[in-house]
Order: structure tokens, then sequence, then C-alpha cells
């Protein structure tokens, strides 16, 4: 197993909470991703997630997740936007609309960072790969992927030569996570294949099949892995592949209980517009002094003057049911609601309930004793140090 340091975060794509988070309701607005009937075929119950017919699991959220952390597991993120940005000038230009810095990313080279809105809060969390001198692609949330190509457009107003292209429809992905997944691949690539690329890299390879693909070594479940992303029509000849190399097909419930253990937060529950990367513990993919950026006048107040509020991990410590987003954070003995639960579920590594909220900062301390309402009962629980796992 190769951990990866919570301060340099690989995340791609979105999880999601088995405690509810899904919505199960059909309608016919809901997309289908390539790999759809795939999933059907191998017993997975679909749930509608981001405005796609997504799996959560297949055999069980527990087995899944362990796979991950023992093996491989495969996950469909065919849903997951792609837009690339292009321009004499891009890297300049994107510098002052994204959090990190992307000067320090020589061509091949990724790294993880924020769009904000003007007052600070989380627009969308992504990841950015220099693709070109000229060229960067970025990977962003599936429910996003319209409003971070308005937002960006309207970014670009006035700028000189910056071309956006919007290419989520071409692409399938997939995300093979585990610390099999070096092995897994090169089964899946053959004797002319191309090694992996190193962490936090991109690479174009070119398969004995003629496929353009883009493996990029970056991962949502805190284990070694790689994303592939092929052309949409290539889809079940990848998946069938990472399944004959020794995968497991995993779905979205163990996807996000590995991202929880490793507090890895994710957009729409533990960052929104109404919190800072700052507050939500990112300060790290937060470049304060590489010039101004889209918020950065807020995030500054912030460090001089300090936070009123931490994104903070919460072990339960007595038993009962698993703690579930929106559920109330409670002050000991008597002393009143204080946060609700952004995330919250049973860790399958550890068998005890977790989950992260924004507390109050003279709550924030490691080790502060708090109770958490299940189902109108409080129960124990106290904050912790990230990650869980």
């Amino acid at each position: 197993m190769i951990p990866y340091d919570t301060r340099k975060i690989d995340k791609i794509g979105c999880g999601v909470d088995s405690g509810g988070i899904v919505s199960e309701e059909k309608n016919s607005e809901v997309k289908q991703t390539p790999l759809a009937a795939r999933h059907v075929e191998l017993g997975a119950r679909m749930v509608a997630f981001a405005g796609w017919e997504m799996p959560i699991q297949y055999s069980s959220i527990m087995s899944e997740h362990l796979t991950v952390r023992e093996k491989a597991g495969v996950f469909d993120i065919s849903h997951m936007g792609q837009i690339w940005a292009k321009g004499a000038k891009v890297a300049e230009w994107l510098n002052g609309v994204l959090t990190n810095d992307l000067s320090v990313l020589a061509v091949g080279e990724g790294q993880y960072t924020l769009m904000l809105n003007e007052k600070g809060g989380v627009i969308d969390d992504l990841i950015i790969y220099r693709s070109g001198e000229t060229e960067f692609l970025l990977v962003v949330n599936a429910s996003m992927i319209e409003v971070d190509f308005e937002w960006l457009e309207n970014q670009a107003v006035g700028a000189d030569g910056i071309e956006l292209d919007n290419e989520s429809d071409d692409y399938a992905g997939l995300a093979i996570q585990g610390p099999k997944a070096v092995e897994v691949w090169a089964t899946m690539a053959g004797e002319s294949g191309k090694a992996l690329p190193q962490r936090n890299q991109i690479a174009r390879v070119i398969a004995e099949n003629g496929d353009a693909l883009i493996l990029c070594r970056t991962g949502y479940t805190g284990e070694d892995g790689f994303e592939l992303f092929c052309p949409a029509a290539s889809a079940v000849f990848w998946w069938d592949k990472a399944l004959e190399a020794g995968c497991e097909p995993c779905g979205l419930g163990a996807r996000d209980t590995l991202r929880l253990e490793k507090c890895y937060p994710l957009n729409g529950s533990d960052l929104d517009e109404e919190h800072t990367p700052l507050e939500a513990g990112l300060g790290y993919f937060v470049k304060l002094d590489k010039g101004e950026f889209v918020g950065r006048e807020i995030l500054a107040q912030q460090k001089e003057n300090g936070l009123d509020r931490r994104l903070c991990a919460i072990r339960m410590t007595a038993k009962g049911p698993p703690p579930r987003p929106h559920y109330g954070v409670f002050a000991p003995e008597g002393g009143g609601q204080i946060a609700e639960l952004s995330s919250g579920g049973l860790s399958p590594s550890l068998k005890e309930g977790i989950g992260m909220a924004y507390l109050p900062k003279d709550y924030g301390k490691v080790g502060t004793k708090l109770e958490i309402d299940v189902r109108g009962r409080l129960y124990a629980a106290e904050v912790v140090k990230k990650p869980f796992y």
C-alpha cells in the first residue's frame, strides 16, 4: 500500500455517501455512461447521482472497500468532466482563476486546485494537468461540468487568446485503485504497453488497439492507482480488460467510504460556496503569495484574522448506528447543537463510525468531546486528527 500524504490530495471524481446523499429517483433526464449495461449485467445496484445513473455497489460496500485497500478495484468515472484550456498565455490566465500555483508544473505534471467565487467559497475542486506548454486539462466533478465551463468562459472574457473546449462527452473513464494497480496496468497494456506515469503526472498513450488513452496517476481512495480516459466507444473494451487483469468492480458506496477514511472532501457536501478552502483545511493548495486570483482577498483576510470554524474529523466513541450527513453535532452535557455532519458513515477499515463537520474554533481541538444525534438519540464522539486511516 502506498498511502497519499493528506497535504497532497490526489482526487478525481465524486464520492457518494451510502447513508443517503444518493437519490434513487429515476427520470428521463438522468444520463447513462457507456458502461451502464455492463454494470447491470454484473448485478450492480444502480442509483441516480449527479445527474447520472451510476452503480452504488456490486457485491457489498464492505467487500469492495477492502478490495481496494488490499488488492485493486475499478470504478466507472465516465461521468467526470474533461475541459481543455489552451492559448499562449493560458498558464498566466489560469493562475488568476484557480487557487494553486500552476507555474511550478512542468509539462506532464498535475496538481489539485480549487475554483472559487468572489467570497472565497468553493465552486468546485479539481485536478489540473499541464498537458503541453500552452495546454491544460481540467478534470472536474460530474455535477459541475456545465457550471465550471460557464464560469471559466466568463472569466475568459477580455482575456487574450484563451480557448476553452468541453470534451466531456468524448471520453469514458476508469479509476483503477489499490496496491496492485501497477500490476493490473501491466496486464492491461500487454507486452508493448507503456509504464504508468509517476504520481501526479499525466501521459498520452497509443494502445495496441489504436486507442488514444490519457493516463493520470492520481486517485480518490488513499491508495496507489491511476485513471484511464479512453474514447467513449471503447469503454466496454477497457472495462473488461481491467476485470480480466484482476480488478473487482466497485461502486460509489466504496468510493465514498475510501475517501472519507482519508478525509478527502466531497464537493457539494464538505465543500460548497459558503465555506472557503482554508476552513476546509485545504490551505496547502491555496497559494496566496502567487499574486491575485478570484477569492484571494477573502482568504487573505481569513489567514490574517484567524478562522472561526474548521472542517474537523469526528470519531464515534460509543456503539450505535453509523453517523450520516446532516446529523446534528452537539456540545456535551446539554450544550446544544453546534454543527451538523457534512459527511459520515461506517469505516470498513476501522469498524467504527466516522464523519466530518465544520466546527466552531472552540470545539475543533483534537480530543474535544462531542455528541452526535443519531435518529433522535445522542451518542458520544470526539474530534480526532486527520486522516482517520
